[in-house]
């Protein structure tokens, strides 16, 4: 079975809080792991302080500094969040107290202290999830859609510059522009971070859905690093989809992209063994697939079909990730229907992925021939260049079509694209298999 992917001034100091210097592994992995939990909660606190979201980051960074020069000799602290959040508070202080701005900050400061009991007071918030209103005011029109998904995905969904660019197939200087620029232009727009009512919710929800359907894809099928999943993603993104759903349970593709995360979760168990090692679709126990969320996938499409408006981007995509759950293996998958939704996702969306999946989709109804064709043309547009997905699909389509040193080849070129250590041992595996084929 071939797989095209999961979809079936301030500048950027500090990329990743793990690659910081420490004599203290054990303290550095701790603070990764708050780091990861907590991020973003504590970047939107500072953002509503200090007004501006770089300044929050930067100040974040230096608290994550403080900590790795502390807390190998004080221990890690009862509750890592908060002392983070007090010293990067401590930090803006200081840098108001250099400026001779400290009496007015300090009155910003006991307005932001006084929100809790505003908050407790009103019945009403129009946003309650902390996180997911950091992206709904990071995704602000004064934005181009592209650096609104880079800058969220960024501080938000606290991926490395590096991973955003595998997301998006373009360099990684690209994205540090976009996310630079995001920054400035927020600032000097003196754009207001605050909760944006109901009716400011529309002009942004394309740019939170786009973020939300990437810090998924990431957890799925992670670009980087030693693991094939990072389920605390993929979660982290579907309990922000389910949030959305019960903001705007009648927007068709709110349903859509919640329903897709739910199939393609239901997935998990059976998609690595216990070592951590990748099961690929057609040898995956499909008696693991969790069929609870499968249910749940089915009724939120159908919920968003009721509505009728017609399918989006993602309730296309999740109608193909149906179609996938409800089969009872690869053989027995509706192939020919899959093509179709493909056809119709691409119209509707043009993408290089989109095409590359119709032709994985091909390669199943109709046979490898017409699919290589497809995968060549894609090649021939310089398409897909930079990752390994367009050399591994062709590899195995040659293989298929017993060209086995092309085959070889291609899926060689797919390893040294690769930056995931597991995705790079199974395409190692598929050339070995080949080995025995000359």
């Amino acid at each position: 079975m071939i797989s095209a992917g999961p979809g079936d001034g301030h500048g950027e100091k500090n990329d990743d809080v793990a690659a910081r210097p420490s004599g203290q592994p054990a303290t550095a992995a701790a603070i990764d792991a708050v780091w990861r939990i907590e991020s973003a909660r504590i970047v939107s606190t500072l953002t509503r302080m200090v007004g501006d979201v770089g300044v929050a980051e930067d100040l974040a960074q230096e608290a994550v500094a403080d900590a790795l020069t502390q807390w190998p000799e004080s221990g890690v602290p009862a509750n890592p969040g908060a002392w983070l959040t007090a010293v990067a508070k401590r930090k803006a202080i200081d840098r108001w107290r250099r400026r001779e701005r400290l009496d007015d900050r300090y009155s910003a400061i006991a307005r932001d202290l006084s929100d809790a009991d505003a908050t407790a007071s009103d019945p009403w918030v129009p946003i309650s999830d902390d996180v997911l209103r950091l992206i709904f005011v990071a995704c602000h029109p004064a934005l181009s859609r592209e650096a609104q998904v880079a800058l969220t995905l960024r501080i938000v969904g606290g991926l490395t510059t590096d991973e955003i660019a595998r997301l998006f197939l373009i360099p990684v200087a690209t994205v540090q522009q976009r996310i630079v620029r995001a920054k400035k232009s927020l600032a000097a727009a003196r754009v207001p971070f605050e909760t944006p009512d109901p009716s400011e919710w529309t002009p942004r929800l394309g740019g939170v859905l786009a973020v939300i359907y990437l810090i998924f894809t990431e957890g799925y099928a992670a670009s980087s690093g030693d693991r094939w999943l990072r389920s605390d993603l993929a979660a982290e993104a579907l309990r922000l989809g389910r949030a959305l759903t019960s903001m705007l349970p009648r927007e068709p593709e709110v349903l859509g992209l919640v329903a897709l995360m739910e199939f393609q979760s239901s997935r998990f168990a059976a998609r690595e063994s216990a070592d951590g090692t990748p099961i690929l679709l057609a040898d995956q126990d499909r008696r693991r697939w969790d069929r609870s969320a499968i249910l749940r996938g089915r009724a939120l499409l159908a919920r968003a079909d009721a509505l009728g408006k017609g399918r989006g981007t993602y309730c296309l995509q999740a109608a193909i990730a149906e179609r996938h759950a409800v089969a009872r293996s690869v053989q027995d998958t509706d192939w020919p229907q899959i093509v179709v939704l493909y056809e119709v996702l691409g119209r509707l969306a043009p993408s290089p992925i989109v095409e590359l999946n119709r032709a994985v989709a091909v390669s199943m109804a109709t046979g490898p021939a017409t699919a290589l064709a497809i995968v060549d043309r894609l090649g021939a547009s310089g398409a897909l260049a930079r990752g390994p997905l367009l050399a591994s699909v062709r590899g195995e389509l040659l293989a298929q079509l017993g060209r086995i040193d092309e085959a070889r080849s291609e899926l060689s070129v797919a390893v040294e694209l690769t930056a995931n250590e597991q995705q790079r041992h199974v395409l190692q595996g598929k050339i070995d298999a080949l080995e025995t084929r000359t």
